[in-house]
């Protein structure tokens, strides 16, 4: 591509292709938006959570679902027994969205729902909740994850095939530009790559062939690529090695800036940005000494923040061990707040540009990432790359070069496989979900369904059904169920009588 390599050696933060930044003044004019991701339980539990990280200053709200939620199930489906609740909120209804953020003004907070398969039916209730609230639904900020072609990858909470859970995704698209313009449709996500274990190019690569596939399948369906290039953000991972996150970031910005410019021919500078959340690595934290998780979250948040995050989620010390205690959510949260207040790093956008050394790193892996793109462009895309199994493998491959290094100590981790300590270090208290709450929850869905309108409610999935069958955009079909009291189960299972349910070949 036509800019030299090194250009953060001679350009500044805000000027193409944005190695440095996507603003001139990063942090000095604005702090990136302090999430803390939290969702377990009741959605009653989970807004009590939401009001107390709201008063300990965190400046936005990150959803996290359980996996009935995830996977188009309602609370009383057979295959959802034991998991309701328990590894994020359990929403089956609109009534649940609206417990959820009772009392929470969706106008004043900018909200993410990390939500991929049901992303659409998510949406659909938070906009009705926005708008039972007086909302202007044209002013909502926040995201939804909605990345299926990484399920396929990493994660595994897929429900349709591929082709059909793309056309999904460029339905929100299409109908987010008109409803609700300010609201970031897509994370496109290379978190979960590398939990899974990619290495950082692969991450890089993997994560923006799959937002090629999404672009261009979005111009083919016949949206101009300035019309929703500025709302599609990403979600990254921040590891242990420090200054190969922080490259990575640079390298990741500048890859972006140059195929929205040059390949899709995107004319708007906003097209451009790559605006990205950055998660603390999951992955990187141990149940034994789980007090040391503290450090390792707050380098792996200073190379976010180095890097140039536009938002950011620190993990809790207990992670390792169950989901995060209000007491560890607190220190994660305070873990941001003394770097943007206490450190001083903020008052210069990318310090690292220009030095040698990672320079060099951003160069190495923005070639190695166009390398691995190159060779997904040549097998015919991400999606063909995903079915021939390209991407998974590779993963596959670097997770077990990581682990055969951790085995052989080649690769240190304090407190795991070097400086042992006696008992396993000092021990935390670890968060547990009532059992109560999924017993609970299945009576609210049941006493749903006895007192709604049937004829609304089945009209309303028997016109998403003829939908999905044709060409018509599915998102106000979708709204219009949820407004009729259909649940998550109910939506999904209409959508999977048109589409069916994928299964994985390996």
């Amino acid at each position: 591509m036509s800019d030299s390599p090194s250009d953060g050696r001679r350009l500044k933060a805000g000027e193409y292709p944005f190695t440095r930044g996507i603003y001139s003044g990063m942090y000095k004019d604005r702090l990136w938006t302090m999430r803390q991701y939290a969702g377990f339980g009741s959605a009653a539990e989970s807004n009590a959570r939401y009001r107390y990280l709201l008063s300990q200053g965190t400046t936005g709200l990150s959803v996290a679902f359980d996996l009935p939620t995830q996977m188009g199930m309602d609370p009383d489906h057979a295959l959802a027994m034991g998991e309701v609740g328990r590894v994020g909120v359990s929403i089956a209804s609109l009534d649940d969205m609206r417990r959820l953020f009772d009392g929470i003004a969706l106008d004043r907070v900018s909200t993410s729902m990390t939500i991929n398969s049901t992303a659409a039916i998510l949406l659909a209730f938070y906009y009705l909740v926005a708008k039972e609230q007086g909302a202007d639904t044209g002013r909502l900020s926040g995201t939804i994850q909605n990345d299926i072609l990484k399920e396929y990858i990493a994660r595994g909470t897929y429900i349709y095939p591929p082709r059909a859970a793309l056309r999904i995704v460029t339905d929100v698209f299409a109908w987010a530009a008109g409803e609700t313009p300010e609201w970031n449709t897509i994370s496109i996500s290379g978190y979960h790559m590398r939990e899974a274990g990619s290495t950082a190019a692969q991450e890089i690569a993997f994560t923006f062939a799959n937002a090629i596939a999404y672009i261009e399948s979005a111009v083919a369906a016949g949206l101009d690529v300035d019309a929703f290039a500025p709302r599609l953000s990403f979600f990254f991972n921040a590891q242990m090695d420090f200054l190969t996150e922080v490259a990575k970031f640079r390298a990741a910005r500048r890859l972006y800036a140059r195929l929205m410019k040059e390949r899709f021919g995107a004319k708007n500078e906003r097209s451009w940005m790559l605006r990205f959340h950055t998660q603390t690595a999951g992955s990187s934290l141990t149940a034994q000494e789980p007090e040391l998780n503290v450090v390792r979250t707050t380098l792996e948040a200073l190379a976010a923040v180095f890097g140039g995050t536009q938002s950011l989620h620190t993990n809790s010390r207990d992670e390792a061990l169950g989901l995060p205690t209000e007491e560890s959510a607190k220190v994660a949260l305070r873990t941001q707040q003394i770097i943007a207040y206490e450190s001083g790093v903020t008052a210069a956008a990318d310090p690292f540009g220009g030095s040698y050394y990672v320079e060099g790193l951003t160069d190495r892996l923005e070639s190695e990432a166009r390398e691995y793109i190159a060779r997904i462009d040549a097998m015919g895309g991400a999606l063909a790359g995903i079915e021939a199994g390209f991407q998974q493998g590779q993963i596959q491959n670097a997770a077990y070069e990581f682990q055969r290094e951790v085995e052989t100590g080649k690769r240190v981790i304090v407190g795991v496989n070097r400086f042992q300590a006696e008992g396993g270090g000092s021990e935390v208290p670890v968060f547990r979900v009532d059992p109560a709450i999924e017993r609970e929850q299945v009576e609210r869905v049941a006493a749903l369904r006895s007192r709604r309108d049937g004829a609304a409610w089945r009209g309303s999935l028997d016109r998403l059904e003829a939908a999905a069958r044709g060409g018509e955009n599915l998102m106000p079909r979708i709204v219009a169920a949820a407004e009729a009291s259909a649940t998550v189960g109910e939506i999904s299972d209409t959508l999977r009588r048109v589409f069916g349910e994928y299964r994985d070949r390996g």
